[in-house]
């Protein structure tokens, strides 16, 4: 298994973690904020290439941006709240690695 496959799968536990805690509640993991964390960031180092850093940090940041918008939504607000809240925890770390990555790239050319 090479790297790329297991970014992929760290990503793919990533939002399934955040989106089923999101939903159903943390069922008591501890940290939980902590383990999204450091998927998303191993999911920057691993999974975003030079090529794609412009769509993923373009995505990211219109995702955390508006992230928190839906929560008022009648009958719905709270769970996507929570899932909203659990992505941005994995993602915002991500766009982090991927925008530092970008600016050390064109510092360096």
């Amino acid at each position: 298994m090479n790297m790329s496959q297991i970014g992929r799968y760290i990503f793919l536990a990533g939002v399934l973690i955040a989106v089923v805690t999101g939903l159903a509640g943390d069922f008591g993991i501890p940290n939980l904020g902590t383990i999204l964390v450091v998927l998303g960031a191993i999911t920057g180092f691993l999974n975003v290439s030079g090529a794609e850093s412009r769509t993923f940090l373009i995505a990211g940041i219109a995702f955390l941006a508006t992230a928190g918008a839906l929560n008022s939504l009648p009958a719905v607000g709270e769970s996507i709240a929570g899932i909203a809240s659990n992505l941005s925890a994995f993602a915002s770390p991500a766009v982090l690695i991927v925008a530092l990555k970008s600016l050390l790239t064109t510092v360096g050319d």
